[in-house]
């Protein structure tokens, strides 16, 4: 089994009127060149976790740290109009919750749970990863909030 060191929070970027199944993320991926599903979760509004990468396979969905992460994505993080929102319904919330855990168990060596825009890099190397650096909003909560 690879080592892993770190759990990646993302969003699909799917606004929360819309919704997008398994079948049309893998398609999303594939269109933007990976052999398959980037993730190795998804989390459906309902709160269905889906393993879509089995874990031992080296992920796609954060640059520089898929050969020692493991990645979650949950359906949605965007408004109605397309805007960076915390879109997560209950479900989502505890199946998370309940997922990291888990993954925690397993996996007991010192991991950080953080989002994807906290692996942006640190443009004024103060240490910390401040919204004016992120590359991105994903995942549209703070992680380590929560996690």
């Amino acid at each position: 089994m690879r080592t892993i060191d770190h759990i990646v929070i993302h969003c699909s970027a799917t606004r929360e009127d819309r919704s997008l199944t398994v079948a049309e993320l893998e398609e999303n991926h594939r269109c933007r060149g990976f052999r398959g599903i980037g993730y190795h979760y998804y989390i459906r509004k309902d709160g269905t976790v889906i393993n879509t990468r089995a874990l031992e396979l080296v992920g796609a969905h954060a640059k520089g740290h898929n050969s020692h992460s493991i990645g979650i994505c949950y359906e949605g993080g965007l408004d109605v109009r397309g805007r960076a929102k915390d879109t997560r319904t209950p479900e989502q919330r505890s199946a998370l919750r309940l997922l990291v855990h888990q993954l925690l168990k397993r996996f007991r060596n010192n991991v950080r749970i953080c989002g994807h825009r906290d692996l942006s890099p640190d443009l004024n190397g103060d240490g910390v990863i401040e919204p004016e650096e992120w590359i991105k909003e994903c995942p549209c909560f703070e992680v380590s909030r929560e996690l």
